[in-house]
């Protein structure tokens, strides 16, 4: 390898907006991100829908699965 070409590998330090911090090796000396495995949804299991106009309970009523209840009231109401 030359010598005085390649950047300086140090240890750095990542912090995440959640305030989560751990040690890795850089480039640079400090890094910041939005997001980690503590705070992702996918990661934690506390994933929130974000509804924006109605969209996902219109998907939930096409494509859903329904319960026995609204099985019944939507034979009846074919039935009438």
């Amino acid at each position: 390898m030359k010598e005085g070409i390649h950047p300086n590998y140090q240890e750095c330090q990542v912090v995440c907006v959640c305030g989560e911090t751990w040690t890795t090796r850089s480039t640079k000396k400090e890094i910041h991100v939005e997001i980690c495995s503590n705070c992702h949804p996918f990661f934690t299991g506390k994933q929130k829908l974000v509804d924006t106009a109605g969209r996902v309970e219109r998907f939930q009523r096409k494509y859903g699965r329904k319960t026995e209840k609204e099985k019944e009231a939507e034979q009846q109401a074919l039935a009438q």
